[in-house]
């Protein structure tokens, strides 16, 4: 699954517009590499966001076939702070 739109399944970005903008300006890193909103994910990839005021960095645990609910969203990562 891309970048773009693991983060917005994932619900760690809202939309996948602003998912890709994030990425453009190189403030997503997979694996500890700047990552294009093209790059294809797997499980045990990490994700580091950085946000205006804060950090977030997760391993990617599942990848979705589609869409999942709001309730299962958290379980597609773990939390590595």
């Amino acid at each position: 699954m891309r970048l773009d739109k693991f983060l917005k399944v994932s619900r760690l970005i809202k939309r996948r517009t602003v998912a890709n903008e994030v990425s453009d300006t190189g403030r997503v890193l997979v694996n500890g590499n700047s990552a294009k909103p093209s790059k294809q994910l797997k499980v045990g990839d990490e994700i580091t966001i950085e946000y205006a005021n804060r950090t977030v960095k997760v391993k990617v645990v599942k990848i979705p076939e589609n869409n999942v609910s709001v309730q299962e969203a958290s379980s597609l990562y773990e939390s590595i702070n």
